[in-house]
């Protein structure tokens, strides 16, 4: 048996895949996140490791006791900020925290060559703006760092006593020479930092230390080897095969990607594409990213007094698509591709005395929907072909949503069984790999069809006015907010 253990936003989700790679137990445990000002977003680094070990004690003991290996997958992007004692000094900075837009315009002006050398846009999301946020607002707290950790690797040291990360995860850091696969030197002393204050560069496949013993004692295993692991991202293409060149998945998680895997370095930071490594040798990624996918409904059900996401997609189903003029702008923590506009907000348009919570409803579902054409936009912009998306993430469960996302897209969705068990399997499988050297394309088969959504060109007709209204409502909201 091999373990994934994925630190995600929400929650922190523990598995037990079988060498055949079928997924034999499951757990998740609850997170919060903190919002203690505009643009802020924060969660306590401990808080990820006791959901971890919640997560991890709700498996079967059976099951854990044969596990051989454990790989991670994570949240990008975190500042976790540790002190001489390998303490947190702060409350960790999220992928989602808005607060670092200045510091990007002042990370380029450090270091001309940033996009060249990372293949990327800064954005506040990243790592490295966060630093430089820390080294100007808290600049007794930044001359205490001795190390940054990423989520997933914060959780590692925890478990291994490691200081360790993988090049998928820390190429969303903007520290990272992408093409090279190696710490940048440039973008370290452009934000006051160096190679000391880093985790050591491990790819995804490789073991970076054992599972602590006591740790191990608590958990009724061995102190089995740990994999590097992955980004969340990266991890959930391997849980589903995506490795070859090409290949493409779109992940409807608390916030959405569509993720395409390239044998080559092709950024294209013009229109906020991120190009990172892949959490296997050899190969890279591209991905435009939205802030807000899932996470919308669960906002707007909550808003509305909708009784949870089933009952949610249910009054949406009713109302139909495309049923009245109401938009939804699905900008709650702001957007990254292609407006790299950690400012701009939600809105609904086009509300009336007619609108009821059905087609509230409906235009959430159309508007993350919209917002990922946008993401495909600048993806097929540079250059990449996309016809074929397999779908990933808790979404993933809505076959009505997937409708109106192909018609939006244009683009067939390939639905897989198991697949809303998203990065965790992938870490999983990376564990896999580290342990019994088996090759990637051995173990990253990808998990059979469950069914299949082609573009329905009727409503995709349908779609098209609002798609366009959406594309006009942007530049427009993005004025007249804060």
């Amino acid at each position: 048996m091999f373990m994934g253990v994925d630190v995600g936003t929400s929650g922190v989700k523990a598995v037990i895949v079988s060498e055949a790679g079928t997924v034999v137990a499951q757990a998740t445990a609850p997170l919060a996140v903190s919002r203690p000002a505009p643009l802020w977003s924060e969660q306590d680094a401990d808080d990820w490791w006791a959901a971890t070990e919640a997560a991890v004690l709700a498996l079967d003991p059976a099951l854990r006791a044969r596990v051989e290996g454990i790989g991670l997958a994570g949240q990008m992007h975190g500042a976790t900020l540790l002190g001489a004692d390998d303490r947190p000094l702060r409350p960790a900075i999220l992928w989602n925290d808005g607060r670092s837009f200045a510091e990007c315009t002042e990370l380029e002006q450090r270091e001309p060559a940033t996009r060249r050398i990372t293949g990327n846009i800064p954005m506040p999301g990243f790592t490295a703006p966060k630093l430089t946020w820390v080294r100007r607002h808290e600049p007794a707290i930044f001359a205490q760092v001795r190390s940054v950790l990423l989520p997933k690797d914060y959780v590692r040291l925890r478990m291994t006593g490691d200081k360790a990360s993988d090049m998928a995860d820390s190429a969303g850091t903007l520290w990272l020479d992408v093409a090279a696969r190696q710490w940048s030197n440039a973008m370290l002393g452009a934000c006051g930092l160096s190679q000391h204050h880093m985790p050591k560069l491990f790819e995804g496949t490789q073991a970076t230390g054992r599972l602590r013993r006591e740790v191990a004692a608590r958990w009724g295993m061995g102190t089995v080897p740990v994999a590097a692991g992955g980004s969340d991202n990266a991890a959930g293409a391997v849980g589903v095969g995506v490795i070859g060149d090409g290949d493409a998945f779109l992940s409807l998680g608390t916030s959405g990607v569509i993720f395409v895997a390239t044998g080559a370095f092709r950024p294209n930071p013009a229109r906020a594409v991120h190009a990172f490594c892949h959490a296997v040798p050899g190969m890279w990624h591209q991905m435009s990213v939205h802030l807000s996918a899932a996470s919308c409904i669960d906002w707007a059900a909550r808003l509305a007094g909708i009784d949870g996401p089933a009952a949610f997609f249910a009054l949406a189903e009713q109302a139909g698509p495309a049923a009245g003029p109401e938009l939804f702008l699905p900008y709650l923590s702001g957007e990254r591709t292609p407006h790299n506009d950690p400012h701009v907000r939600g809105a609904f348009l086009g509300l009336g005395n007619e609108t009821d919570a059905g087609k509230l409803a409906a235009a959430v579902l159309e508007g993350v929907a919209f917002a990922h054409a946008d993401g495909l936009d600048a993806l097929r912009e540079a250059g990449t072909t996309v016809s074929t998306l397999l779908v990933i993430g808790g979404g993933a469960r809505s076959t009505y949503w997937g409708r109106i996302i192909a018609a939006a897209l244009g683009v067939e969705l390939v639905y897989l069984e198991g697949g809303e068990v998203g990065p965790a399997l992938g870490a999983a499988r990376l564990a896999q790999i580290a342990v019994t050297g088996a090759s990637v394309a051995e173990v990253c088969v990808r998990p059979p069809i469950s069914h299949v959504i082609a573009p329905d060109p009727m409503l995709a007709e349908a779609l098209a006015p609002k798609l366009a209204r959406f594309r006009a409502a942007y530049p427009l909201i993005s004025q007249i907010q804060e």
